[in-house]
C-alpha cells in the first residue's frame, strides 16, 4: 500500500509544469466590496447612501453604485469627496451638488456643495445606512479620509449606520514621517498620525473611533468588511487613478516625498504628463539640464509656474524598490532649497502650507538651519515607533 502511494505521489509531481513546486498557490486578494454575502444582508429593507467616487469599482469592472441599484437596493443619496464622483475635477476645485445621470440618484458634494464638508441634517435624513467604498493612498494629507471622518461624525450624531468596504493601502507597507501637531490641524491634516500611517481606510476608521479622536464620530455604528488574503506587505497596484494628479503608481509611491513641494515655490510637475514624478524651478538651470514646462491641463488648470520652463530632476524612472526602501525622502526639498539659497532666493521658498503638510514646524526649521534628511528623520522616528504601538490593536491584517 505504501509503495502504491509513493508511486502515485511521484506521478502527480510529474504532472506539474517544469520549474513549479508542489506548494499551494496563494489565495487571491478579495476586496471588501466583492464580498456581497457579507454586506448585502446588512442593507435589506434600508435606505442606502454611498460615499464613493470613480475608484469604487468592484473587481475593477462595475461601480458599486450600479451593483447596488441592479441588486434592487434603495439607493437614495451619493456623497462625493474632493474631485467629485465619476469625473475627476482638479485638486481643490469646488464641486457642486448634482444628479448621477445613469441612476438619477442625487449627488451631495462634500467638497464645495450645499453641505460643505459637513453633510447637512437634510442630507443625513435621506438614508439609514451609509456604504463607504473609496480608494485611499495612505497619506495624512490626502483628503478622502478627512471626508470620511466628517461622515463618521455626522452618522454618530444622527444615529446612522456606516458599512466600510475596505481596500488595500498602496503605501501600507511602511509608517513614516512626523505626527501631526493638532495646532496645525487643517484641510490636509485631521488626525494625530504620521504622514504615512500604513493603515487601510478601515483600520484608520477603527483607530480614530477607538482613540476617541472624532467627537460624535466616536459613537458611529461602524462595520468594516475587511479584505481577504491581504497583508501590509502586499503591493497593490491601483486599477483606477485615485485623483487627477496621481495618474500612475510612480506618482503614488513618490507622493509622500514630493507633496512637500506643494508648500514651496518649486513645481512638482502639475500641468505635465508626470505630476509627482519630477521637480524643478526656473532658477535651477545652472544645476540641471532636465526641464519641463507646466501648462493648463484638465485636472491642473492653474499649475504653479505655469508656462515657465522649470529645470530640475526627473524621478519617473526610479525603481519602485528604491522608492520603498527610502520611504519619505526630504533630500529633494533640501536640494531645491540649497540651490535657491545659494542664489539668495531662500526668502519665500517655504509657504505656510508647508508646515500644514509636514504637520510640524520643526521640519521646515531644521531644513532652514542646514540639517540633513537623516537628521530630520531621526527627530520623528521615536514618534513613529510610539504610533506603531498605538495602532496595533486596530490592525485587521498581518504586518
Amino acid at each position: 500500500m505504501k509503495h502504491r502511494l509513493l508511486l502515485l505521489a511521484v506521478f502527480l509531481l510529474t504532472l506539474l509544469p517544469l520549474g513549479c513546486s508542489a506548494s499551494v498557490a496563494p489565495e487571491p486578494l478579495e476586496l471588501g466590496d466583492e464580498q456581497f454575502d457579507a454586506y448585502f444582508p446588512l442593507l435589506e429593507g434600508k435606505r442606502v447612501a454611498i460615499f464613493s467616487n470613480q475608484t469604487g469599482l468592484v473587481k475593477a469592472e462595475k461601480h458599486v453604485l450600479d451593483i447596488l441599484v441592479e441588486a434592487g437596493f434603495n439607493v437614495t443619496a451619493i456623497f462625493s469627496p474632493e474631485h467629485g464622483f465619476r469625473n475627476m475635477a482638479a485638486d481643490g476645485a469646488r464641486v457642486d451638488d448634482s444628479v448621477e445621470p445613469l441612476t438619477g440618484v442625487p449627488i451631495l458634494s462634500l467638497y464645495g456643495g450645499s453641505g460643505g464638508k459637513q453633510p447637512s441634517a437634510e442630507a443625513m435624513a435621506m438614508f439609514d445606512v451609509l456604504v463607504v467604498d473609496i480608494q485611499d493612498v495612505g497619506l495624512r494629507f490626502y483628503t478622502y479620509y478627512i471626508t470620511l471622518c466628517h461622515l463618521m461624525d455626522a452618522c454618530g450624531e444622527a444615529g446612522k449606520e456606516m458599512i466600510l468596504l475596505d481596500r488595500p493601502n498602496p503605501n501600507g507597507h511602511y509608517v513614516d514621517g512626523p505626527i501631526l501637531d493638532m495646532s496645525l490641524k487643517s484641510g490636509v491634516g485631521h488626525l494625530p498620525i504620521p504622514v504615512v500611517h500604513g493603515l487601510t481606510l478601515g483600520e484608520l476608521a477603527l483607530l480614530a473611533k477607538g482613540e476617541k479622536w472624532l467627537g460624535a464620530g466616536n459613537e458611529c455604528a461602524l462595520t468594516v468588511i475587511p479584505c481577504k488574503n491581504y497583508t501590509h506587505q502586499t503591493h497593490y497596484e491601483l486599477p483606477v487613478p485615485p485623483s487627477p494628479n496621481l495618474p500612475s503608481m510612480q506618482s503614488v509611491y513618490l507622493y509622500p516625498s514630493l507633496c512637500f513641494f506643494e508648500g514651496t515655490v518649486v513645481s512638482l510637475g502639475r500641468g505635465t504628463d508626470k505630476p509627482f514624478q519630477q521637480y524643478g524651478h526656473p532658477a535651477m538651470q545652472a544645476q540641471y539640464s532636465y526641464s519641463f514646462t507646466p501648462r493648463s491641463v484638465p485636472g491642473a488648470t492653474r499649475p504653479p509656474l505655469q508656462n515657465q520652463t522649470c529645470y530640475g530632476v526627473d524621478l519617473s524612472q526610479v525603481p519602485w524598490e528604491e522608492i520603498w526602501a527610502k520611504g519619505i525622502d526630504l533630500s529633494y526639498v533640501i536640494d531645491a532649497y540649497t540651490i535657491l539659497k545659494a542664489q539668495g532666493k531662500e526668502q519665500g521658498f517655504f509657504r505656510r502650507f508647508f508646515d500644514l503638510l509636514a504637520g510640524q514646524t520643526y521640519v521646515r526649521e531644521m531644513i532652514e538651519a542646514g540639517a540633513s534628511a537623516e537628521e530630520i528623520r531621526a527627530r520623528w522616528e521615536p514618534d513613529v515607533a510610539a504610533f506603531q504601538v498605538l495602532r496595533k490593536p486596530y490592525l485587521l491584517y498581518p504586518e
